[in-house]
């Protein structure tokens, strides 16, 4: 039986949790010896037969998990833990931008975060790209770099956006990306590549 592999979280909420439901849902698909991979986007990896993806992705909506492919595409959007509350730190926000970017096709992994705050506990600042509340707008930062001795922190894009200028914007440079990335080009190399300017045109 040919497997595939998912990626599955809890959706986006007051952090990374899942319930006593979802678990046991997670578990009918786990044989006794085998293990879950929990990956620094905030996602369970799981295998699961190919010929039977539609429904077993449909049973884990309907207890409240996100499904997510796995490979070169947009991750799910890390974010904070929303701990002042879902209006004040814009989860609304978060949770349509996940919607629109989540799962698009990319060169190479792209990893967006969300913070409600500039605290900012979802790690905007080290992602390729990141999203900081300010207020009641959002400042946009590209080009984070977690890992290697050559890591690097985002730099501001754009600030001060309303919610549809941040969709649009975000929307624009995977979209840019996806269009003029190399084969497995990483987000932070292709902007090195062709330089911040030409992201805001």
């Amino acid at each position: 039986m040919k497997k595939i592999k998912i990626a599955i979280n809890g959706g986006i909420g007051f952090g990374a949790k899942l319930n006593a439901k979802q678990l046991v849902t997670i578990s009918k698909y786990l044989k006794e010896d085998e293990e879950l991979e929990l990956t620094t986007f905030q996602q369970l990896y799981l295998e699961i037969p190919e010929d039977q993806k539609e429904e077993i992705i449909k049973e884990f909506q309907t207890v409240g998990l996100a499904c997510y492919p796995v490979g070169n595409f947009v991750k799910s959007l890390r974010t904070c833990n929303f701990c002042k509350g879902e209006e004040e730190e814009g989860m609304p926000v978060a949770k349509e931008l996940n919607r629109r970017i989540a799962g698009k096709a990319v060169p190479f992994t792209l990893k967006v975060a969300y913070t409600g705050c500039a605290i900012g506990c979802g790690e905007p600042m080290l992602s390729d790209i990141g999203i900081m509340k300010m207020r009641d707008h959002y400042n946009l930062y590209v080009g984070g770099k977690a890992k290697g001795k050559d890591a690097e922190v985002g730099t501001l894009l754009m600030e001060n956006l309303t919610p549809k200028e941040l969709y649009d914007a975000v929307e624009k440079l995977i979209d840019f990306y996806s269009q003029l990335g190399k084969k497995r080009e990483t987000f932070y190399k292709f902007i090195k590549r062709i330089g911040r300017e030409q992201l805001i045109n």
